[in-house]
């Protein structure tokens, strides 16, 4: 058993970014979020403001409390993209990229003499340099290990600016001291099926042989985490894409029966621009409200396989059709229900070409009228033209960056062109109205 994988990680990476072009939150500690508002989470935390204990997840009025001179700053996705793609040219400088695990951590396999610890670490060092050459306040943690699970396990054993080894003679003892949750895999749920097996620590977990991580795991992923854990090369499987879709929670303008509709026809024809980008067509929609005052509700519809939009409209307006029936059965505490978030998400989802598409609607003319509108929206900026029913909602729901998707800057680029231009027509109402009073 060797060193095969390299596994780099950005640290605290989009407050890193933030600190990289503004100075002034150098050495400070900050935390990002989605929108300027206390109620909302933070969706990063600078290196300085995890000393104070502010985390992913902590709540704006949270991380006040903890550390009241922490700086908070609105999200830049674009931004955080842009830099993803310069980092990782600067890390191709010095090795080749296996796989994107997400937009803050890239897999490297060493080949030949790449195995050999100190060209492995001569290498994991220059990374290191390159990285810095992108931006002098950007740093990662590298790991170095026999497969990808336990090199990416040994960038969190040291941060920040880490570089840790695992060979096969640290194993498993160089893990003992880690939380079952540190261990990529073992979620909450997967944590209390443990506990339920009488397993509390990292060590147990290593003593278990191969039969019974696969009666804990319920099936062969339990014997695929046995052979991780003990170092067992395994080959990066790309997942299978089975569901496509987008979420959003709604601001105080938009928490009423017409702004949840519009926002979702905004998430919706977004999904189906990346649908037809990625070459998928879909043949069910979930919609999903939560509430304030009542319930969540969710709704399904099931279609023949279409990457339409405006097919994916009339689908959803027969899904709220559904919720407006339920919501006059929901038990309210206070007053009517008021959307609080709303998420779509087009699933059973087969490649285009393989599909026979619908027996009784012909498509060609939808898919061509749906291809022209894509090609315009990206050449000139998202949502230049856009379905009237959306224009409400046109500031709701700007990019977000999911868990594992890098999104692509040519269909997000709604987010800067509508913001832009929706600010220059207000201040140009705002001129023309005082225009009016003076004369």
């Amino acid at each position: 058993m060797s060193l095969r994988s390299l596994f780099v990680d950005f640290n605290s990476y989009f407050a890193s970014v933030e600190q990289q072009v503004d100075p002034a939150l150098r050495g400070r500690p900050v935390g990002v979020a989605p929108v300027m508002a206390e109620t909302t989470c933070c969706i990063a935390a600078s290196v300085e403001a995890k000393t104070f204990g502010v985390r992913t997840g902590t709540l704006v009025r949270e991380a006040r409390k903890l550390c009241p001179h922490i700086a908070i700053v609105p999200a830049q996705p674009s931004l955080y993209v842009e830099y993803h793609h310069r980092l990782k040219d600067a890390i191709e400088t010095c090795i080749p990229i296996d796989y994107v695990g997400s937009i803050d951590e890239v897999a490297c396999e060493l080949l030949g003499r790449e195995r050999v610890r100190a060209n492995a670490v001569a290498i994991a060092r220059n990374i290191k340099a390159a990285v810095r050459g992108v931006g002098d306040w950007l740093r990662c943690s590298v790991g170095i290990a026999p497969n990808h699970f336990l090199s990416k396990t040994a960038t969190d054993m040291q941060k920040p600016d880490g570089l840790v080894v695992l060979e096969e003679s640290d194993l498993p003892h160089a893990l003992h001291r880690l939380e079952l949750s540190d261990l990529c895999g073992i979620g909450p749920n997967m944590e209390q099926r443990l506990h339920a097996g009488g397993i509390r620590t990292v060590a147990q977990l290593c003593a278990l042989d191969a039969d019974a991580m696969r009666e804990i795991w319920g099936g062969i992923e339990g014997e695929r985490f046995f052979d991780a854990l003990h170092g067992q090369w395994q080959a990066h499987r790309e997942s299978v894409r089975a569901s496509l879709g987008h979420s959003h929670v709604l601001g105080p303008e938009w928490r009423t029966p017409t702004g949840a509709r519009a926002v979702l026809k905004k998430l919706l024809v977004k999904a189906a621009m990346r649908l037809r980008h990625e070459g998928y067509v879909a043949q069910a929609l979930t919609v999903r409200v939560r509430h304030l005052g009542a319930d969540a509700w969710h709704g399904e519809v099931r279609f023949d396989a279409t990457d339409d939009s405006r097919e994916f409209l009339r689908q959803l307006a027969h899904a709220l059709e559904q919720r407006d029936r339920h919501t006059l059965r929901l038990p309210l505490r206070g007053g009517k229900p008021v959307p609080l978030a709303v998420g779509v998400t087009l699933h059973r989802l087969q490649p285009r070409d393989a599909s026979t598409g619908s027996l009784f609607v012909n498509e060609t003319k939808s898919r061509a009228v749906s291809g022209v509108l894509d090609r315009i929206n990206q050449r000139y900026g998202g949502n230049t033209l856009y379905f009237g029913s959306m224009q409400g909602a046109l500031e709701a729901a700007p990019m977000r960056i999911p868990f594992s998707t890098i999104p692509n800057p040519q269909i997000e680029r709604d987010v800067e062109h509508n913001e832009l231009w929706l600010k220059r027509m207000r201040e140009f109402k705002r001129l023309a109205e005082a225009a009016h009073l003076r004369g």
